[in-house]
């Protein structure tokens, strides 16, 4: 448990103002959040901040598994970390257009699970939950059983970034719009590339494309 403080300071010079949107439930989830047993405390901290290496693990099943299947197929599968990272990237900059600071920031949070960042690491949307809603989208074009288990990865991710008390919902939920959004579009383009797949199943990438 980290203890943090509020920064009322912060508000005069606000791009985006979340405490007016949801500032409410943010508390009543992180006071909740205070009196859960400390074990659970600590399950809940380390997924919130390791949990995306699930996410590159079923990256990785996606792509074993589309060297049995067709060259579009694997051209998406090879597409998803590209995906990943460019939506990334978007993300981090609309966070600096929105400038939201952290609701631990700027509201009364007491003791949050995660400690919370300092001022200038905005908030809206969520990193982590972009990545994991995009990663989750993507892998669906590769194949539906690893985009499902993607999804149930990435929902208690996002809900787990307002527990650790560094993001409000509304920070969760644009995130997983905008990251399935994105990650959908992109990766179905990415199925596009499948001739320069198969060229290269042909040459010297055959044992990484081909079972």
């Amino acid at each position: 448990m980290t203890a943090t403080a509020p920064a009322p300071a912060l508000a005069t010079s606000l791009a985006v103002d979340g405490r007016g949107l949801d500032g409410g439930l943010y508390l009543r989830v992180d006071h909740w959040a205070e009196r859960l047993p400390t074990p659970v405390q600590h399950a809940v901290t380390a997924f919130s901040a390791y949990g995306l290496v699930l996410l590159a693990a079923l990256m990785l099943w996606a792509w074993w598994r589309a060297r049995g299947a067709d060259s579009a197929t694997m051209a998406r599968a090879l597409a998803v970390p590209l995906v990943v990272t460019a939506v990334f990237a978007a993300d981090t900059l609309l966070k600096s257009v929105l400038a939201e600071p952290r609701p631990c920031q700027v509201l009364d949070a007491g003791r949050t699970l995660e400690a919370c960042p300092a001022a200038g690491d905005w908030s809206l949307p969520s990193n982590h939950t972009v990545i994991v809603f995009a990663g989750a989208a993507a892998l669906w074009h590769v194949e539906r059983r690893i985009g499902l288990l993607a999804l149930l990865l990435a929902v208690p991710m996002g809900l787990s970034r307002v527990l650790v008390g560094v993001h409000y919902p509304h920070d969760v939920l644009l995130a997983a719009v905008l990251g399935t959004a994105a990650g959908f579009a992109l990766t179905a383009a990415a199925g596009r590339a499948g001739p320069v797949v198969e060229r290269a199943r042909a040459g010297g990438l055959r044992r990484l494309l081909t079972a």
